[in-house]
Order: C-alpha cells, then structure tokens, then sequence
C-alpha cells in the first residue's frame, strides 16, 4: 500500500465540485461573452472567422466531461489519467527550487505587469488569467506533496491571498488606465463623472452590515471546513522543522536569513515605517490625489509596487511554500525530505578581497590579532576596509551622482534635503535583493563583519 498516494477517492472527489464551479463559471462567461461581444469579438486575438463564445462554451462543455471523470472514477483513483506529468513537475521543481530563478522570474513579472497593463486589464485576457491559475492550482492538487503544503489550513489563506491582491491590483490598474487614456482625450475624469454622493446613513451602513453578515457567515464555513492548525503543547526539546512565523512576519523572517538580527528585525523594519511617514513630505507630485491614475505617478506607483510584490509578496510566498525542513528551497511538487543537506559555505566579503590571489600574495593574507599598527582594533578595521569602503560609497556617493545624473529631475524639485532623505530610502530598499542575490550567486555573509562588536552588515 502506498501511503502517500497522488490521488484519492476523496481527492478526486473535491476535485470534481472544483472543476465544476469552472464550469458554472465558464458557462456564465459563455454567455457574457455572446450578449456583449455578439458572435465576433474585435479586440481579442483569436484566429479569424471563431466566435469568442464558442471557445469559452467549449472550454465550459471540457470543464463539465472532466468533472463528471472525477465523479465516476473514484473508484480506481490510482489509475486516473487526468493528473500532472512528471515531465512537467521536474522542470517547475527546478525552477521554484532555485532562488535566483525564482526572484528572477518575480522580476520578470513585475516588469511584465507594468509594461503591458493596457492588455492584461482586458475582460478576457484578464478572464483567461484566472481560468488558467485555477486549473493550473487544480492539476497540481492531483499531486501529494503539493496538496500537503497548500492543503495545510494555516496555508489556506496565503493561497487566498494571492487571488485577492491579483484582483484588488486588477482594479487598480483597470482604473488607472481608464483615467490615463481620459486624461490624454481632454475627457473627465471617471470619478468626477460618477461623481453621485450617498449619505452614510442609511446607504454606507446598510452596505457595512450586509458585508460584515456575509464576512461572518464565510469565516464560520472556513472554520467548520477546515480545522484549526493546533498542534501539540510547545516542548524546548522537540521544535518544528521548519519552525515558521506567522505568514505576515514570514518576510521578515527571511530577511533574517541575510542579516543580523539587529538589522533585519530593528533598523530595517525602523526605516520602512520612518519612509512610511515621510512619502508626504517628500513627495511633491499632487496629481493623483482622490483618484486613480498611472502616467501622472508612474515612478511613485512602480516603487510602491516593487517593495510590496517582489519584496514582500514574493518573500510570503517562498517563506511559506518554497522554505521547508532546515530552511532549505523545495520545489512545489518536491518531498519535504529532514535528511536533505546543502551545503552552505558563506563566506564574508573581507575574506573574498584578502583571499583574492593578487591581494593575498602581496599582503600575505587576511590581517590577524594586532598585525596593522600594533592595535587589534585598527587590525579589525583595516581586515573590513573594503566593505567599510564600499558601504560608505553606496549610501554617501551614489546618492548625489543619481542626483546630477538619472535623478536629475527629482533633485531639482525636491532640494537636496528631501532628495537625500528620498535617495537614501530607495537604496535602504535596494539593500534587500542586493544582499539575496549576493547570498545566492557568491554565497557572500556579511559586507562588513565584525562579530567582536556584534556588529555585521
């Protein structure tokens, strides 16, 4: 008997309530889509002489016959075909597997959603996207190892998550284009032209109400539906492996991966809540206030997004999905293995210069114990000068040379206190991916490391 078997009589019954909500929901679409469209679409990129509702009702029609193969083969789930293949799993393992893929790909769809927003807020293209995530997380589910992590009830909400920031950035974005093209046609503003006021009582309220009775009666469904992730009294002597935080603190606890404690729990979340209350007073752009645009704030709104998707979302998902037993990267279909060891020979940035051949033959290595002006202390200086060095050269030079050159045009309006203030909280936020892609590609520790003073960067 397999006791981890990829598909179940269970599984393949849940799964067959899932495929058919596609298929109410497709059909749905199937209908939208012939009402609005008519039998051709102009603007969607099918092949010539297709009626766009007719793809969607035969997506709908395959949805239902697949639903109805998990019903009937219940019975014999281990020779279910409709599952992932293992040529497919390898390639996804590889990739989620691997950080500097992984944060790579992040970037890549970042800069994806910015530069191509005007096609992704589309009806069906944005449609499309969520059909195929949906059957992309139901096909995985066929998997085990997958369907452990994701299953799991305190990973429930991640999951959630993910679908409700990609709808509320959808939002956004939809807006904000609308209000960009209106703005370059000399036509109103989409809020100044639905711009009726309602009253808070009873209009607002009623709205609350209504929203706080169907909040309460979800949360009590997801609490009968899925049971509580409690486990057993806490014991000094057996720990989780992975012993994980709360998925609002798993950002910052991979932060902690690449820093001392000091920076990456104190001074580093200090500078995001002191950047926080400083945006108003040095932000001098007041276009944009009170409603949604892009091109008027396109650097402020790109910035905003850069630190909340690849530097934040990106990190709750790889702590909560990609980090497993001894805080090593698993793929998203690999087997959460205690007994898999990788080697992690980190090393700091002075013994990469003092080691370096040309430096190491001149100088005769790494100075130790009281080798520099007969002081320990000016020894211990001199073996960190060239992380010193480098740090100085990133937070006191680069910012007045992006000041005269590519920031030339924020210098100017904000004067040289904001834009110090403005610089110095960008490159505060560069420090993170730096610092990972550091760790990942050289296996780099620490810039400056000085642990006789606790101190190390």
């Amino acid at each position: 008997m397999n006791p981890h078997p990829d598909l179940t009589s269970s599984v393949l019954h849940g799964l067959g309530w899932f495929y058919l909500i596609l298929f109410v929901m497709n059909l749905w679409w199937t209908a939208r889509s012939y009402k609005l469209d008519g039998e051709f679409s102009k603007d969607t990129p099918i092949l010539g002489g297709v009626p766009v509702a007719t793809i969607w009702a035969v997506l709908s029609a395959i949805l239902l016959m697949v639903s109805a193969a998990h019903f009937t083969g219940t019975s014999s789930p281990d020779t279910f075909l409709i599952r992932l293949p293992e040529w497919f799993k390898n390639p996804v393992d590889a990739f989620f597997a691997d950080p500097k893929i992984y944060f790579a790909g992040s970037l890549v769809l970042f800069w994806a959603m910015i530069q191509f927003r005007e096609w992704w807020i589309k009806d069906t293209v944005a449609w499309s996207l969520l059909q195929g995530s949906l059957i992309f997380l139901a096909l995985s589910m066929s998997d085990y190892d997958f369907r452990q992590i994701v299953g799991k009830p305190d990973n429930v909400p991640i999951v959630a998550m993910l679908f409700i920031v990609s709808f509320l950035t959808w939002i956004y974005f939809r807006r904000a284009c609308d209000n960009d093209r209106r703005i370059e046609e000399g036509r109103p503003l989409f809020e100044q032209e639905n711009n009726e006021k309602v009253l808070v009582w009873p209009d607002l309220v009623y709205t609350e109400l209504i929203c706080m009775v169907l909040l309460t009666v979800v949360l009590v469904f997801w609490g009968i539906a899925l049971k509580a992730p409690l486990e057993e009294p806490a014991s000094s002597v057996k720990t989780p492996n992975p012993s994980k935080a709360p998925w609002y603190f798993l950002g910052l606890q991979e932060m902690l991966v690449y820093f001392d404690p000091w920076l990456a729990g104190v001074v580093l979340p200090g500078i995001i809540l002191g950047g926080l209350m400083a945006i108003p007073y040095i932000d001098f752009n007041k276009t944009g206030n009170g409603y949604y645009v892009f091109k008027e704030r396109a650097f402020a709104v790109t910035t905003f997004l850069f630190g909340f998707f690849p530097l934040w979302i990106a990190l709750i998902v790889l702590g909560t999905f990609l980090r497993g037993p001894n805080w090593n990267f698993y793929g998203i279909y690999e087997v959460w293995d205690v007994h898999k060891v990788e080697a992690a020979n980190n090393v700091n940035l002075s013994e990469f210069f003092w080691g370096f051949p040309g430096i190491s033959a001149i100088y005769g290595g790494m100075p130790k114990g009281d080798a520099f002006l007969g002081s320990p202390v000016a020894t211990m200086l001199l073996r960190e000068s060239p992380g010193i060095v480098l740090i100085f050269l990133y937070f006191a030079v680069l910012p007045p040379i992006l000041g005269l050159t590519v920031l030339r045009k924020y210098f100017v309006k904000m004067g040289i206190f904001r834009f110090l203030v403005f610089s110095n909280l960008a490159l505060w936020m560069a420090v993170l991916p730096i610092k990972m892609v550091l760790r990942w590609a050289f296996s780099l520790k620490y810039i400056v490391g000085i642990p006789e003073w606790f101190f190390n960067i």
